[in-house]
């Protein structure tokens, strides 16, 4: 039998805001994965794959539109970063030593080349949840439902 947990979005702008203080203190890679998470509305299994040659250009310096097919319901989806995506994942770019196209953005330090797991996400968030008190059950679908939510809230209709 599997128990699912049900997790919240963070609704409260401060307490968002105060995750991105703690995760920027921490690591800019968890910062990084934590303002996309919430801009992009994507699930943590396809966020967790994107590589820099999915949200780069050729030219390695300016953006593109995210093409990739949806992992779970293998929908294609197009997405474009706004611009406080692409400010998050230029101060991660910014402070990597080396990069490639198909190293993955959210990149462990495991192995060669492979993207955190799940599990490491989820631990990420929870911390950072709990180190500024957010009180909600966080999760890291939590990502998707606060982009979910404040789309809501402020009116948005795809």
């Amino acid at each position: 039998m599997i128990i699912l947990e049900i997790v919240e979005p963070i609704r409260d702008p401060k307490k968002i805001d105060a995750m991105k203080i703690y995760l920027k203190g921490k690591n800019i890679r968890d910062y990084a994965l934590f303002v996309v998470g919430i801009n992009v509305a994507l699930r943590i299994s396809d966020l967790l794959e994107l590589t820099w040659g999915d949200v780069l250009k050729e030219n390695g310096k300016d953006f593109k539109v995210i093409n990739i097919k949806e992992g779970k319901t293998e929908k294609p989806r197009s997405i474009k970063l706004n611009k406080t995506s692409q400010k998050a994942l230029g101060e991660l770019l910014d402070s990597l030593d080396t990069y490639y196209m198909d190293d993955y953005i959210f990149k462990s330090r495991e192995g060669n080349n492979k993207p955190i797991t799940r599990q490491q996400a989820l631990n990420i968030l929870k911390n950072a949840a709990e180190a500024v008190g957010v009180e909600e059950n966080v999760g890291t679908h939590t990502l998707r439902k606060t982009w979910g939510y404040h789309a809501w809230k402020t009116g948005f209709n795809p």
